[in-house]
């Protein structure tokens, strides 16, 4: 019996989200059809899914978890459909499936396995972050979280703003929403007045925003809402 294909099926960035205008209808088309998904979260899973094909029975549905908490023994057997023969959808809770995600683990599983994965086409807040800066898009590296720690927190932009200036390459990351305006404050105070700050709020979403500036701007202008708001950032100290 042949092996299934895994499909890596984005999601939504946000609630508000309009399906039509991120997803190409093969997308929407692909995903109504596979009956076995991977997961996050089973009840966001279902609410995401349901806008895809109003006409179908969640319950009717296979969903298996994956997430921070799955142990990798645990990974071969969410394979078991893909072996079987069955096509498998592998959604995260927002983006881009692999990017940042735990299902990367799974994906690397399924190559070693022999599995065909089939990326899909859908909104990724880091590209499309990128895309909006300015910044540098030859160079970039995105690292997730940084340090909580005021101390910690400081040396670490200050260390990818001397690599951004050194290498001409644009630095991304992100935060807990109620900590993004505790983020700005301090990049402020960490890096250079010249030194080019973006923040990408609620992509793709009816309120998106995209401010993209130096810092001696940010300090001199209003600051956006940016609390409990999704945000991309971008530090970009070169050419």
């Amino acid at each position: 019996m042949s092996h299934g294909t895994l499909y890596l099926v984005p999601a939504p960035l946000g609630d508000d989200s309009p399906l039509d205008a991120i997803l190409p209808a093969d997308v929407r088309s692909t995903a109504n059809r596979i009956g076995h998904w991977i997961v996050e979260n089973a009840k966001t899973a279902r609410r995401f899914l349901k806008l895809y094909g109003p006409e179908r029975m969640m319950a009717e549905l296979a969903m298996q978890e994956l997430n921070e908490h799955t142990k990798d023994a645990e990974l071969k057997a969410l394979l078991a459909p893909l072996l079987a023969g069955q096509d498998v959808g592998l959604i995260s809770e927002a983006g881009c499936p692999g990017v940042a995600d735990p299902g990367a683990n799974l994906v690397r599983l399924a190559h070693q396995q022999g599995i065909r994965v089939v990326p899909l086409v859908g909104p990724s807040s880091i590209l499309l972050a990128l895309m909006a800066s300015g910044a540098s898009g030859q160079r970039f590296r995105f690292h997730g979280y940084l340090p909580v720690e005021a101390g910690p927190r400081l040396e670490r932009l200050r260390e990818l703003e001397r690599d951004s200036a050194k290498l001409d390459e644009a630095q991304l990351f992100i935060e807990t929403p109620y900590r993004n305006d505790a983020m700005v404050d301090a990049v402020l105070q960490a890096c250079r007045p010249t030194t080019q700050l973006t923040v990408a709020r609620d992509l793709s979403c009816n309120d998106e925003l995209v401010v993209s500036q130096p810092l001696s701007r940010w300090k001199s202008q209003p600051r956006p809402e940016l609390k409990k708001r999704p945000a991309m950032f971008v530090l970009y100290a070169g050419k």
